[in-house]
């Protein structure tokens, strides 16, 4: 008779908690996944995919712009917003019946209902009120957006959970927060022609990315017509009788908008999991403590994705699913890798990164070799739109290893994916240089740029 009910229990039914049920299920593990809401998780369901579907609807307006200097009479263009809400709700639909049945081929147990740790081998279903017994438990829960419960009147803000759902689009709205999600959404209620203003309490926006592509989409952004505040927070937010929000900002001005959104940052999902019962030790904001291998501090307990902290991007918790199923079940210990990892941010345009920014690499080499290079991609030639791209290479002076590649303009987010190859492999900028060109292509420029447009010496840039 079996010790256990299962081999299995993955708490969490997102990319990370599915990717690790199926394939340990299909190596003939009993395997039970939990999700309380929608299998599919943040990504699938109210993240990435829905916001990329919403990148593409607001581009269109861009898009009809653009097509008079090719010779294109385009009538009145109207946008509906319902249609859009019920395609997207279309796609993903389609797109969690294709998770649940990727487990049920692979014979995993699919359970809906929240389920939260007795001990460290035992998990209560809540909604069954039944307990199951567990070899290994794996936490795969998460984030959600930070309602920042500290500013008054939040209960009158969305997130980005409540942004896919609007039951109208808002003639205008307020964004708090300078990071992607902020950032791509700002782009997107632009697009449909909401009028759009961003309020971020750094410096610049988009902290930790390469500062010229930072500054370069504030740029294009306020030239489009989005209002960005930079240093300023909102004091508080009242909702006022015609139904619009009035935001009080730490300038002195008040805005009133038809929607506040909050885009602070997210937090782990580890509230009420259960986690002090079984012993399981938590960081600061709540993240899930794990070693190397995704281990928590309860032997047969682990933890991926964004419950933990670490890096929060899906493909990274997919990545860390299969590290842990190789070091569980495969008799291969794996460490996730989380270096070099390149990512996207589907602003308009478009940010690519993969590497260190100049900043971080001047922080560790001595010396810098940096190409940059600025012009109008050539899809703007005959639209007439200014919109510059920027492309910047940051290399290595003694080894002239490529240390970080910076893409800002179309199609940005598609060539980082090319571009982690060759910064993974710790390919040098003579590399690049052997390589042919493809014409014309805005790419071609990645190949191209011979000399440094300038050096980087002990932090301090210097002629090229």
């Amino acid at each position: 008779m079996a010790k256990y009910d299962y081999d299995l229990f993955v708490i969490g039914g997102g990319s990370g908690g599915v990717r690790a049920g199926r394939v340990a299920a299909s190596l003939g593990k009993k395997v039970a996944v939990a999700e309380e809401y929608r299998f599919g998780g943040t990504c699938v369901i109210r993240g990435c995919v829905p916001k990329k579907l919403f990148v593409y609807a607001s581009q269109f307006s861009e898009h009809f712009e653009d097509s008079a200097g090719y010779g294109w009479t385009v009538g009145e263009p109207s946008f509906d917003w319902p249609t859009l809400i019920a395609n997207k709700d279309k796609e993903i639909a389609r797109l969690e019946a294709a998770y649940r049945s990727g487990l049920g081929n692979a014979k995993a147990e699919t359970v809906d209902s929240r389920a939260e740790l007795v001990d460290d081998h035992h998990v209560r279903i809540v909604a069954e009120d039944r307990v199951v017994s567990a070899e290994t438990i794996l936490i795969a829960t998460g984030g959600r957006p930070n309602p920042h419960k500290a500013l008054p009147g939040h209960e009158h803000c969305i997130s980005s959970n409540e942004a896919f759902h609007l039951a109208a689009l808002p003639q205008s709205i307020a964004i708090e927060g300078g990071g992607y999600i902020a950032i791509e959404f700002a782009n997107i209620f632009h697009g449909l022609g909401v009028d759009t203003t961003l309020i971020y309490r750094g410096k610049e926006i988009l902290g930790r990315f390469d500062m010229d592509l930072r500054r370069s989409l504030h740029e294009e952004m306020e030239n489009k017509g989005i209002r960005i505040l930079c240093q300023t927070v909102a004091l508080g937010v009242d909702k006022l009788p015609s139904g619009q929000r009035a935001v009080h900002l730490s300038s002195g001005e008040t805005l009133a908008v038809d929607q506040v959104m909050l885009a602070i940052g997210r937090v782990p999902n580890t509230e009420g999991l259960g986690l002090e019962a079984a012993g399981v030790e938590t960081g600061k904001t709540g993240e899930i403590i794990v070693d190397e291998y995704s281990r928590t501090n309860v032997s047969n307990v682990y933890a991926i994705g964004d419950v933990t902290n670490r890096v929060q991007l899906t493909p990274v918790a997919i990545h860390e699913a299969m590290c842990f199923v190789d070091t569980v079940y495969q008799g291969k210990p794996t460490s996730p890798d989380h270096e070099t990892i390149a990512t996207a941010v589907f602003s308009q345009p478009e940010i690519g990164t993969v590497g260190l920014s100049e900043d971080q690499a001047s922080a560790e080499f001595d010396e810098l070799e940096v190409y940059l290079a600025r012009f109008r991609p050539m899809r703007h030639t005959l639209s007439g739109r200014k919109e510059k791209m920027v492309m910047k290479l940051v290399v290595d002076g003694a080894s002239r290893r490529v240390l970080g590649a910076h893409i800002l303009g179309p199609d940005a987010g598609e060539m980082a994916q090319l571009l982690a190859i060759p910064i993974k492999a710790r390919l040098s900028k003579d590399d690049f240089d052997r390589a042919m060109a493809v014409h014309p292509t805005a790419a071609e420029e990645l190949v191209t740029m011979y000399q440094p447009s300038y050096r980087v010496k002990k932090g301090e840039r210097q002629a090229g």
